[in-house]
């Protein structure tokens, strides 16, 4: 139930999402998700320890600690105790006390809007943007300092992308083989640094699509901006014969484009 409403508004607002799902499932394949990963800030009312909640409550426990030096994040994954089928879950946080004066007070000025009571209800995590809408403006500025507190102030909570475990696929036994057949119906993948992130060395392999380009209303007028994406992991087997369960802080930080490739082409322009 906790990842179908994640998963309903996520292809709802990104229908690339799910026509690449059904272009599996029209193939016979049983598309099982890997993991979800979802964004906040540092701040006490909303930082990984309380979006994490609804999760600790329902059977996971956290598995995983990562650090994102040059975006000034920070990031915790979280599996289920009993069910190693059931979506692992990773969140980031923006450390706001890293950033420009600028930076802070804009975001704070936000994040102080909403009463105590909408932080404390337990349908945060599905809230969307609850601080209202930003100026295009107050977008850009903010995004050439930061993309990911830029996406987070305009989007808010929500499943910043879901993950299709390749392991589970019949058809499929490449991430390459994935990313063909996905760009071979017309959709564009992350390639920033590369189009697969990690080695089998490494244990671990992603993939992503280009965050889907969304109209958003902001103060001032209607403006296309990144959204979501979906991505693609392959795990490899540990020496003691089970599967890596862990991420890849590298990685991460090339999957976090995603979100950002648009905004730098239309810079350079």
């Amino acid at each position: 139930m906790i990842f179908d409403r994640f998963w309903n508004r996520f292809t709802t607002e990104n229908p690339h999402a799910k026509r690449i799902y059904d272009l599996f499932t029209a193939m016979g394949e049983k598309v099982v998700h890997d993991h979800i990963a979802l964004r906040t800030f540092d701040d006490p009312r909303m930082n990984i320890e309380v979006i994490s909640g609804i999760f600790t409550e329902n059977g996971y426990e956290a598995r995983g600690n990562y650090e994102f030096k040059v975006k000034k994040l920070r990031g915790m994954h979280f599996e289920h105790k009993t069910d190693p089928m059931a979506p692992k879950v990773f969140i980031s946080e923006l450390l706001l006390g890293q950033f420009s004066d600028y930076l802070q007070t804009t975001i704070r000025g936000y994040l102080n809007r909403p009463d105590s009571n909408t932080y404390a209800d337990k349908d945060l995590v599905y809230g969307g943007s609850i601080w209202g809408q930003i100026s295009f403006d107050t977008y850009n500025r903010l995004r050439k300092e930061s993309e990911y507190a830029a996406w987070l102030l305009v989007y808010g909570f929500r499943a910043n992308h879901f993950a299709v475990k390749v392991n589970e696929l019949k058809q499929f036994s490449t991430l390459q083989e994935v990313n063909d057949f996905v760009k071979g119906n017309g959709y564009r993948m992350t390639t920033v640094g590369g189009e697969i992130y990690g080695t089998p060395g490494e244990l671990l392999e992603q993939s992503a699509t280009m965050a889907e380009i969304q109209p958003v209303e902001f103060t001032d007028g209607i403006y296309g901006i990144p959204s979501c994406f979906y991505e693609f992991t392959l795990r490899y087997n540990q020496p003691d014969g089970t599967q890596y369960p862990g991420f890849i802080a590298a990685n991460a930080d090339k999957i976090f484009e995603s979100t950002d490739y648009y905004n730098r082409q239309a810079d350079k322009m």
